[in-house]
């Protein structure tokens, strides 16, 4: 029965899962990462206390995140991590077992597909409805897709970018690509190696990212202290990052995310093209915050490109909230037949 605790909408995403109850929200948003012992593969820590362990872990110790580039990586600690994660907002749910949509990127392989809901069945789900990021997000930033008219979602997460039409419901035209928050860090890690003479780890490069990061110029070049290795004398050493530098890193990685909105702008039929040029771009995941990001697509496009409310959650309210949007579209579309004859 749809609507009750045992129904989750989960965002398995490749930096964070998120997790949605209907009527209570998002009960659960930490990092997807998994920490082991060597040996044993007995489980430490999993999400926040795990991330904290990254890069940081003994000879004897693993850290590791189970998803690479939005699809799973090692399925085992994967479903400890969900069970983990599913345990802890439901902590009786070894006696009701509950339904899980999950929100997939449209890249994955059908074996990739499959290790999703193999996963999630090992983690204790009692059925698994798998759907598209985009259709998901769509439905989590409010976007009325049931209409008969085109809107285009662009959803970046931290391994993959999925830009869609959805119409009447469904998905009339898809590209993804395997670009995401994670290539954003990777582009500053080297630019700062080029530039500096740093190596940096990942976690360094996604707080200048955060914190000075940005997609078209600005008047206030902003600076930034950053902290590393030396490369040459292997030493720890300071310097200075502007935010300018930062922009030129990203450069690469941005580009094919704007090539891909391109590109399914002129895939898109005329009638639907002309609906989103009329209601814009709605862009929604972790990346669409970059500083200026939305600016840029809007100034490469000529289409109107706006951030959702609460892009971070949009994938898991989606994926929650699916079941009751199906259930009252196959109604509409049932009397939509009958009243038709």
């Amino acid at each position: 029965m749809f609507g009750t605790v045992s129904e989750l909408g989960i965002d398995l995403g490749t930096c964070n899962t998120l997790i949605y109850i209907h009527g209570k929200g998002i009960v659960l948003d930490e990092p997807s990462v998994v920490a082991l012992e060597r040996g044993t593969k007995r489980v430490v820590a999993v999400g926040k206390d795990a991330k904290s362990m990254l890069w940081k872990t003994p000879e004897n110790y693993i850290a590791t995140r189970p998803l690479r580039d939005g699809v799973i990586a090692d399925l085992d600690s994967c479903e400890k991590m969900m069970r983990y994660f599913i345990s802890k907002v439901l902590p009786r749910y070894r006696f009701v077992k509950p339904r899980m949509v999950i929100g997939i990127p449209s890249c994955i392989t059908e074996v990739e597909r499959r290790a999703v809901e193999e996963s999630a069945l090992k983690a204790g789900a009692k059925d698994v409805i798998v759907i598209n990021e985009s259709l998901a997000a769509s439905i989590g930033a409010g976007i009325p897709i049931w209409e008969p008219a085109g809107h285009m979602v662009c959803d970046i997460g931290g391994g993959t970018t999925e830009v869609s039409v959805i119409s009447l419901g469904g998905m009339v035209k898809t590209n993804a690509i395997r670009v995401g928050g994670d290539e954003f860090n990777e582009a500053i890690v080297k630019k700062v190696k080029a530039d500096h003479n740093l190596n940096i780890g990942e976690g360094m490069a996604e707080k200048i990212k955060i914190e000075i990061g940005n997609a078209v110029p600005d008047s206030s070049n902003m600076t930034m202290e950053v902290n590393g290795i030396n490369s040459a004398s292997g030493l720890p050493e300071r310097v200075i990052i502007e935010s300018d530098h930062v922009r030129k890193a990203l450069q690469e990685p941005i580009t094919q995310i704007i090539e891909e909105i391109k590109r399914t702008l002129s895939e898109t039929p005329p009638e639907l093209a002309a609906d989103i040029a009329e209601r814009g771009i709605v862009m929604t995941g972790g990346g669409s915050l970059l500083k200026g990001l939305a600016k840029l697509v809007t100034q490469e496009t000529g289409v109107t490109a706006f951030v959702a409310e609460n892009p971070l959650n949009c994938v898991a309210l989606g994926a929650g909230q699916y079941p009751e949007y199906a259930r009252k579209f196959d109604n509409s579309r049932r009397i939509y037949a009958d009243l038709n004859g």
